[in-house]
Formats: structure tokens, sequence, C-alpha cells
């Protein structure tokens, strides 16, 4: 059985997991698994389709960045699925597909994740040159205090009786800001 899985790390990026299903189904997948998650967070769905997973199936995903973010991580899922008789393929790779049942896409996988990773890693660093860059030119000025800016209506709602969990759930914040919030509140 073929079995799909598709991510995207924001939920602004509905086409792209839009395209993803679709290529998914096109490659002939019967079962998907879906989720919108940064590949940093807990990923409820791949979980379980690796769990779904049984021997002679294949795990289908679009790209290798769907499915892991270093080479180790991959590498253990790729690991972890081969003891259970599963393969892995990767739609898209370079203008081919990847299978890992054969021993070329074995270590081709191997190679690209590495790559990969370090393709990640440099883009990263980059990134983390130009905010430097940014600061030192007083043109970086962070992502903006979503809490401190309602911390007028957390001192409204906490007037009113409501408790941390409601206001953070009527305000679209958490807990543990509502706290900073009152917290700073209090000491002004």
């Amino acid at each position: 059985m073929l079995i799909g899985y598709a991510r995207t790390s924001q939920l602004h990026q509905r086409a792209g997991l839009e395209g993803q299903i679709e290529d998914l189904k096109a490659a002939g997948c019967e079962r998907l698994f879906v989720e919108q998650v940064s590949a940093l967070s807990q990923r409820a769905e791949l979980e379980a389709a690796l769990g779904y997973c049984r021997e002679g199936d294949v795990l289908v995903v679009k790209r290798m960045c769907r499915l892991a973010r270093s080479t180790v991580e991959l590498l253990n899922i790729v690991a972890k699925l081969e003891a259970k008789g599963v393969g892995v393929r990767v739609l898209d790779f370079g203008g081919g597909e990847l299978d890992t049942k054969s021993a070329t896409g074995r270590l081709l996988i191997t190679v690209l994740a590495a790559v990969s990773e370090a393709e990640r890693t440099m883009m990263l660093e980059r990134q983390r040159i130009g905010i430097a860059k940014a600061k030192q030119e007083g043109r970086y000025k962070g992502r903006a205090p979503t809490a401190r800016r309602k911390a007028s209506q957390v001192a409204e709602l906490r007037q009113s009786g409501l408790g941390a969990t409601e206001i953070a759930a009527r305000l679209g914040i958490s807990r543990a800001s509502v706290y900073r919030v009152l917290a700073e509140g209090s000491a002004a």
C-alpha cells in the first residue's frame, strides 16, 4: 500500500499543502496523513503515518524536507521504516523519484539528506548575518510583542473576573503571556 504524508509549516501555505496532496493522490497513495505544523514541533500525523505502515508498504512524500529537517532524523525515520519492511519514496527529487527499496536509493537519500541539512544550516547562518547587519543599521525591529500590545485587554478581562486560561483563549495568546502581562502590570 502507498501511504502519503504531506506537511506545511504554516497555515498560510494552504496552496502548497493542496499541491502535495494532489501529487500524492496522483502517485497512487491510498491513505493520506496531512498536517500543518513546523518540523520542529510534535508531528502527530507523521507519527500516525509511521505507526500505520506495515510490511510491504511505501511511505510517499513530495520532498525530503517534508519528512525531516536533519540527516540524523531522516536516517532514523528510514531505518525505523526499513526495520518494518517499509520503503520510502520521494516524488520530487531533482526531476525524478527516489525509492529507498533500491541500494542506489538508500545511498542517494543518505548523501542528499546531508546536503539538504548543510544547505539549511547555511541559509540560517545567512539569515543570522542579515539580521545582525539590520540591527547594526537600526533597521531591525524584531517581531512585534503580540501579548504586550493586548495588555489593556488582558487587564480589563482580569478585572471582569476571568481567569488566565479564558483570557488567553479570548485574545489568542498563551496563558504564560497572560501571566507575564499581569505581572508586568502589577510591577508598573
